[in-house]
């Protein structure tokens, strides 16, 4: 690649794991800033706003404004109104969003809404206690009736302090598999996506660098977008994932403490 002009950074497990900085990330981030380089915290969390997000991480000691921070959420809001104008969405997700999701109608959310009001799009975000029969079935039901199926995620676990945790697209599949309908994903590793957040940053994707610790999501999916990944070994990243997957990372670190000595040698090879 040329001269590395931003980096795309993935945030849980690679900058923090539940919402705690991994060593040597906050250092990191700070000397990616005196560099001046251009960073976006891209992330498929969904449990949190973008401001809830920038000031945990602020609070946490890394050097974080709201403008950095861009999540599936917020590219799902402007999916939605590109491609579903008005639409009634049913939205099945852990953690209030609302704000995130600006000209978005939201129905049937919350376990004691009329379950009967007829949904045009099911909005399929991040799980956790909410992904109950209930409201599987209830969204289900939707698909059924032909509402389009639209997810920010199709991750199948992420990383807590608890270990490794179910996540959105174990859920998904069934879904996928019971009503016949395949979800249009919206967050990573969706191309649109990326292309989202180098619109952002005003790059190009061959000047960019992506860093994640999920293989096929972060790493794999930014490489087809034509960046340059970077798989650390934190969070997520498990060895038997990285021998199993469909390509070679571009770079491997043992964690973003190591991103600043990374960028030295490739701006030795510009």
């Amino acid at each position: 690649m040329g001269r590395v002009a931003a980096a795309l950074v993935d945030i849980d497990g690679v900058l923090t794991v539940s919402w705690k900085p991994l060593p040597g990330a906050v250092e990191a981030m700070a000397q990616l800033r005196e560099r001046g380089l251009p960073v976006a915290l891209v992330t498929n969390t969904t449990s949190r706003t973008r401001a809830s997000i920038a000031r945990t991480l602020s609070e946490a000691g890394l050097p974080v404004r709201l403008d950095d921070v861009l999540t599936a959420p917020a590219v799902t809001a402007a999916y939605l109104a590109e491609h579903y104008p008005g639409a009634r969405c049913l939205l099945v997700n852990s953690g209030e969003i609302g704000e995130d999701l600006p000209g978005v109608t939201l129905i049937g959310a919350g376990q004691g809404s009329d379950a009967n009001d007829d949904a045009d799009v099911v909005v399929i975000g991040g799980a956790g206690p909410e992904f109950d029969y209930a409201a599987l079935n209830r969204a289900f039901a939707h698909v059924q009736r032909g509402a389009r199926l639209v997810a920010m995620l199709r991750s199948l676990y992420w990383r807590t302090d608890q270990g490794l945790q179910l996540d959105t697209g174990a859920f998904l599949l069934g879904l996928e598999r019971a009503s016949g309908v395949e979800a249009e994903v919206v967050g990573k590793p969706a191309e649109a996506f990326f292309a989202t957040a180098l619109d952002h940053l005003g790059v190009t994707a061959s000047q960019a660098l992506m860093i994640g610790d999920d293989i096929e999501t972060d790493v794999l999916a930014a490489q087809r977008s034509g960046m340059t990944g970077v798989l650390v070994r934190t969070g997520k990243y498990r060895p038997e994932a990285v021998e199993n997957a469909d390509g070679t990372p571009d770079h491997v670190l043992d964690s973003f403490a190591d991103l600043p000595a990374l960028l030295e040698r490739l701006s030795g090879q510009a």
